[in-house]
């Protein structure tokens, strides 16, 4: 399950790398919506400039092994570029000499190179540092510092319907296993999600993910595993005069594939607001 579990909480943590709309309260004249509250897949809408936003996510496995992630996510200068960290915390209680910690911290860089939330396709893609901060003898990290590249694209099909698209990559040079023995590691993953959208304050969501991945059996040796994943789930908004947003969120990760009989649940909270006055 610890194969199942990690990739999940990192792909729930840059899943909330990317931005919305304009909050209430910012310059432009459009109600609020929820645009960048995705799940397990990132969406290609870089954070408006003068916006912050903090997100919160849970998940938690049959089995009790849990994982809680923080992230914060920042405009720089403009819209074009972002930068975030997401913290993750971690318990692994079935792993050897697992149990509960401080995972791997990423720190993401995004480009918008393509469009906005206000357009029909947008494209941002993003590269993060993975710092070895948690511990690889109770498999709460890699042991090493790795290094991750991700392409989101979005893609408006109609007023309500969304799709996104997710293709990406993670290279580790000397991950270490809880024996110490080290090994580069190549590992991907693929993802799609469609978004209807009854209203702009709440939406129904099915995510797909696919992730490929090796861990260090030995000296220079992988073990390549791979899971799959299906996510329904639900998001709503409160918006406030303030130009705050919250979006609360849950969803059912259902293990499909190589996953088959891997269940859990998940659960979502965002604070939004601007940190600038016009």
């Amino acid at each position: 399950m610890s194969r199942i579990l990690l990739p999940l909480v990192f792909l729930l943590a840059l899943s909330s790398t990317p931005a919305q709309q304009p909050a209430a309260g910012t310059q432009s004249a459009k109600p609020p919506i929820i645009q960048d509250n995705s799940f397990l897949i990132e969406e290609a809408y870089n954070q408006e400039k003068g916006v912050v936003q903090h997100i919160n996510t849970f998940v938690r496995q049959r089995n009790g092994d849990w994982a809680y992630t923080f992230t914060q996510e920042w405009p720089v200068l403009s819209q074009k570029h972002q930068f975030s960290f997401s913290i993750p915390v971690q318990r692994l209680g079935h792993a050897p000499d697992g149990g509960t910690g401080v995972g791997d911290i990423a720190l993401n860089y995004r480009y918008q190179l393509l469009g906005n939330g206000d357009t029909r396709v947008a494209i941002a893609p993003r590269f993060s540092l993975l710092a070895p901060t948690g511990n690889e003898d109770k498999g709460l990290g890699s042991g090493a510092t790795a290094y991750q590249t991700n392409l989101p694209v979005s893609v408006v099909v109609s007023d309500r319907l969304v799709t996104h698209w997710n293709a990406g990559t993670t290279y580790t040079p000397s991950a270490k296993n809880p024996l110490g023995e080290k090994a580069t590691l190549h590992d991907y993953n693929l993802g799609q999600s469609f978004i209807w959208l009854p209203s702009s304050r709440f939406n129904v969501m099915f995510e797909s993910i696919w992730i490929s991945e090796e861990s260090v059996v030995g000296p220079h040796l992988t073990e390549r595993n791979t899971s799959a994943f299906l996510n329904p789930g639900i998001r709503w908004a409160y918006n406030f005069k303030s130009g705050l947003q919250i979006v609360p969120g849950i969803a059912v990760p259902i293990g499909v594939g190589p996953s088959r009989g891997d269940r859990g649940i998940f659960l979502y909270l965002s604070f939004e607001h601007p940190f600038t006055r016009n």
